[in-house]
């Protein structure tokens, strides 16, 4: 799972995060977790590393993608982690 903030304007990436990232990782551990496991994290640490950057509202594009599942998933802990959308 791959999440960004992009300033279209500029067209720049402000914040990202994914499955891969190193705060990711140390998240998940190596326990047993699912894929939608993994969003929820992708998505509160996307909403922390926005938050220390000062950007707090943000238009959620899911890309064609339906909304539900991981998607939801990664929304709705973005949202809990203080992002407005």
């Amino acid at each position: 799972m791959y999440a960004q903030l992009i300033d279209d304007t500029k067209g720049i990436t402000l914040v990202s995060a994914s499955t891969l990232s190193e705060d990711v990782q140390k998240e998940l551990g190596n326990g047993d977790h699912t894929r939608t496991d993994e969003s929820k994290i992708v998505g509160a640490v996307l909403a922390r590393r926005a938050l220390e950057k000062g950007i707090k509202k943000v238009s959620f594009d899911r890309g064609g993608y339906l909304y539900h599942g991981r998607v939801r998933a990664l929304a709705d802990a973005a949202r809990e982690g203080g992002l407005e959308f």
